[in-house]
């Protein structure tokens, strides 16, 4: 699957094999679980889902934001992605804390800058898109049909 340069929301599919303990930059110590762990963020500027999905496949040598730190430790599995020119990443959130199995693994994480209490949740299991997606009411806004690109995108391991 090719992600296109448009804005929108997106969920990073992590797995992490380590029971490290990593400093997440001024938010703290995070320990690690071996499991699965799910990231959600927009990218609603230049370059839109493509350049930030490009940012999170690179290991950062300079973190600057707090899933850099995250991702020196994890691998990439998938990424789910909706084309929209709307910030849904606190939607998404309120509805990944209801997805069986979703626990916040450090507080604030992603989410300094909005009153979520995180963007990131681990599952000991790999989450399953269908999972999110039958508790998500993102399918359909305001009444009106989902545009056929607004719906999430399963992509093979990257």
């Amino acid at each position: 699957m090719v992600i296109e340069p448009k804005p929108g929301t997106y969920a990073l599919i992590l797995s992490c094999a380590s029971n490290a303990r990593i400093q997440v930059g001024r938010l703290g110590t995070m320990q690690l679980q071996r499991g699965y762990y799910v990231y959600l963020g927009s990218a609603l500027g230049p370059g839109g889902l493509r350049a930030r999905i490009a940012h999170h496949q690179e290991l950062s040598t300079r973190p600057h934001w707090h899933i850099d730190y995250l991702r020196a430790h994890t691998r990439l599995h998938s990424v789910w992605v909706r084309y929209d020119g709307r910030r849904r990443e606190h939607e998404w959130a309120r509805e990944m804390q209801k997805v069986k199995g979703a626990m916040i693994p450090l507080l604030r994480f992603g989410a300094s800058d909005c009153s979520c209490p995180s963007h990131l949740y681990f599952f000991k299991d790999r989450p399953r898109r269908t999972s999110f997606q039958a508790k998500c009411p993102l399918e359909v806004a305001a009444g009106e049909l989902p545009a056929e690109d607004s719906v999430f995108l399963p992509m093979q391991d990257v």
